[in-house]
């Protein structure tokens, strides 16, 4: 569908007033910033993130194809057998590979073990997946580590992950049954050029939870404390995937449901999924 700048400002402005809320308000709930919103509303912004769009009409409470005057009929959403009706999925190692590679491919260019350019990596990367660095500081702050002018590393990121086609598959299968999200520890702006790039599926995500934006990452309670909200279930309703054990105990502390997925076993683990999501 194409995107109605004008249109969407407008019906974004009418059900921010139906639900009582002021532009200050909403930008608290969707964890948006003012000028953003206002932009939006004024039709100012050029094709807005879609991501952006389905935080905001989860805070209000619509559908996005009320905020984008969309006519697809809603599906009717179910429940496990355990009581899940909404499923976060991870993305690196769940349903990307991992991007090692990268690492690789960088070590060749500076002369650098791999070793110690992933160890450059890991020294900057939660500071940048919580939001606290930008992505422009990260970069610089790796090439000086490597001792080299610049590097842009969403390129060697992009080139370095792969998608999980089995999880792909099992994802848009439970977003026709259930709600989905997406819950990741990532970098500034990677969903949008992954979701174009095809890497992710183009699904309607319920929520989509980034913790450069929500300024927590997993395993931190923070987050699935902001997720659990977002989600607008009982915790206990929820289920998460992903391939970090830490962040499955922590979910798990909160009264999600859990599950680990294998990349190395991704077929089996695929399995365990839709076992898991057998509707009832």
């Amino acid at each position: 569908m194409a995107m109605d700048e004008k249109g969407l400002g407008s019906r974004l402005q009418a059900a921010r007033l139906r639900a009582g809320m002021t532009q200050q308000m909403l930008c608290q709930k969707a964890d948006l910033s003012y000028s953003t919103l206002t932009k939006i509303e004024r039709g100012a912004i050029k094709s807005p993130s879609i991501f952006t769009i389905q935080n905001i009409a989860t805070a209000l409470g619509v559908s996005l194809d009320e905020l984008l005057g969309g006519k697809t009929p809603a599906r009717t959403k179910h429940r496990s057998a355990s009581g899940v009706s909404f499923v976060y999925f991870d993305i690196n190692g769940c349903l990307v590979r991992f991007f090692h590679r990268a690492f690789t491919e960088l070590a060749a260019l500076t002369g650098a073990p791999a070793d110690i350019v992933e160890t450059a990596f890991w020294h900057y990367n939660d500071r940048v997946c919580r939001g606290d660095m930008t992505m422009d500081q990260f970069n610089t702050a790796l090439a000086k580590e490597l001792g080299i002018d610049h590097v842009n590393w969403i390129d060697y990121y992009m080139e370095a992950i792969e998608p999980i086609p089995v999880m792909h598959e099992i994802a848009a299968w439970a977003a026709d049954h259930y709600h989905v999200g997406l819950l990741t520890n990532i970098m500034p702006g990677f969903i949008d050029v992954m979701r174009k790039k095809g890497l992710i599926p183009d699904l309607h995500y319920h929520v989509v939870i980034d913790s450069s934006e929500v300024g927590a990452i997993k395993p931190e309670s923070k987050i699935f404390e902001i997720a659990t909200q977002k989600a607008g279930v009982a915790a206990s309703e929820i289920l998460l995937v992903d391939d970090s054990r830490a962040n499955l105990m922590a979910a798990e502390k909160q009264g999600w449901h859990v599950l680990w997925f294998d990349d190395y076993r991704p077929d089996e683990s695929a399995d365990k999924v839709r076992d898991a999501l057998k509707v009832v």
